[in-house]
């Protein structure tokens, strides 16, 4: 695929209640490499095999959540004409300014209709992953710490009017739909839940329909195999985190999944799978009474925990 627009997530900044805590749970249980503190106190990661200074930042706070995502975009005349784009389409944009996130350069931010701060960037220093660019290993000692996931993979994040979201996502930002939910077929079966793409995966970024705006539902971090998901399981294991679902095979999208909580109550996954959707795939639906295999393919069970807890 010739990626040209948004090409990927980039980072997420969490609030988490003990900053130092959740430092130590998201180097050394989840594997990731811490890479810098800014002057903000914020903590900086990214996982291993990521090239780019960071995708994960940590900020102290009194409440759980999220602060804001980000996504790279191919280079700046493209960031300049995507944010033209943005505010075409209704929505007020602001530039934050180069460094205010470490090795990053300036950002274009905005609301989404979901109430989530939303913002794409061109630059960001790149760090590699420590196996060099000329004959490289296949892994590291960065590999094998902890969970090890390989990437920042998505976000599903919960909110007012996707509706909104969708129409923004796919007519400006160049995304396609992959997959949908359906609400009950008395509420005249409504989209409530999307699966958004930029690339040919089975999702960059998702949203579900929920009466209050801003909300993060999960983190998504990639691992390489089914088998590493069942690894970082054990891990979660031996270090008592709490987990929500899984090990289970999700219908939607196919993914194989461990679903957990960090030490301030944000949810976590650990994913692999999936299949090859292209732009020109047609979409798949899943309805209301079909989703509990959507979520929890073997069992066919909808997860309470899992509709309502959100940070």
């Amino acid at each position: 695929m010739a990626m040209t627009g948004v090409l990927r997530p980039g980072h997420a900044q969490l609030r988490v209640l003990d900053l130092e805590v959740s430092r130590k749970f998201y180097r050394d249980v989840i594997g990731l490499v811490e890479t810098g503190t800014d002057k903000q106190g914020r903590v900086y990661f990214k996982c291993w095999d990521e090239r780019d200074h960071h995708s994960v930042v940590l900020r102290e706070a009194d409440t759980a959540g999220i602060d804001f995502v980000g996504y790279k975009v191919l280079d700046r005349a493209t960031l300049d004409q995507l944010e033209r784009d943005v505010r075409a389409f209704g929505l007020e944009t602001e530039r934050v300014p180069a460094g205010d996130l470490l090795e990053t350069g300036e950002r274009v931010r905005f609301q989404l209709p979901t109430g989530h701060l939303f913002e794409l960037y061109a630059d960001k220093k790149h760090v590699g992953n420590g196996l060099g660019q000329v004959n490289p290993a296949p892994w590291g000692p960065d590999s094998e710490r902890g969970m090890a996931p390989t990437r920042l993979d998505h976000c599903l994040l919960y909110g007012t009017n996707i509706a909104a979201n969708k129409k923004l996502f796919t007519e400006v930002l160049g995304f396609y739909l992959v997959e949908r939910i359906l609400g009950p077929k008395e509420a005249g079966e409504p989209e409530v839940a999307i699966f958004l793409a930029c690339s040919h995966k089975t999702h960059d970024i998702a949203f579900v329909e929920y009466p209050e705006p801003g909300k993060l539902h999960h983190l998504s971090f990639r691992m390489p195999t089914w088998e590493r998901v069942l690894r970082a399981g054990d891990i979660m294991g031996m270090n008592n985190v709490p987990i929500d679902i899984g090990p289970t095979r999700h219908g939607t999208t196919r993914g194989e999944t461990i679903y957990a909580w960090d030490p301030s109550g944000n949810r976590f996954e650990t994913f692999c799978g999936g299949y090859d959707p292209y732009p020109d795939s047609e979409p798949i639906t899943w309805t209301h009474d079909g989703f509990g295999h959507g979520l929890d393919y073997p069992n066919g069970k909808l997860h309470e925990s899992f509709l309502t807890i959100v940070t």
